[in-house]
């Protein structure tokens, strides 16, 4: 069975008081998340804004990511499976 989607992702970087702040809105047409992550310059550091930028945006796509994992569990246990703390794990392989 083939199944194609396009979501969309929306990315905002703010600059506030020396801190850099980000938020990531995912939009998947039937839902809406909203991931945020921040990231502040030490005083003793040279302050290079792309770095403050990389941080916040990875923190708010980590954020987003843990969200969207939640609501897959929800999901697979809303259709009958067991929830993830009872369903038995594999000893190896790529599943985490």
């Amino acid at each position: 069975m083939s199944h194609t989607v396009e979501w969309r992702i929306h990315l905002f970087l703010f600059e506030d008081e020396g801190r850099t702040k980000a938020r990531i809105e995912l939009d998947t047409g039937g839902s809406a998340l909203t991931g945020r992550g921040l990231a502040r310059c030490n005083p003793e550091d040279q302050d290079v804004p792309v770095i403050g930028d990389e941080l916040a945006a990875g923190r708010a796509l980590r954020d987003l990511g843990e969200q969207l994992v939640r609501a897959a569990e929800h999901d697979i246990e809303h259709v009958g499976a067991p929830p993830a703390s009872r369903r038995p794990r594999p000893g190896y392989g790529w599943i985490a």
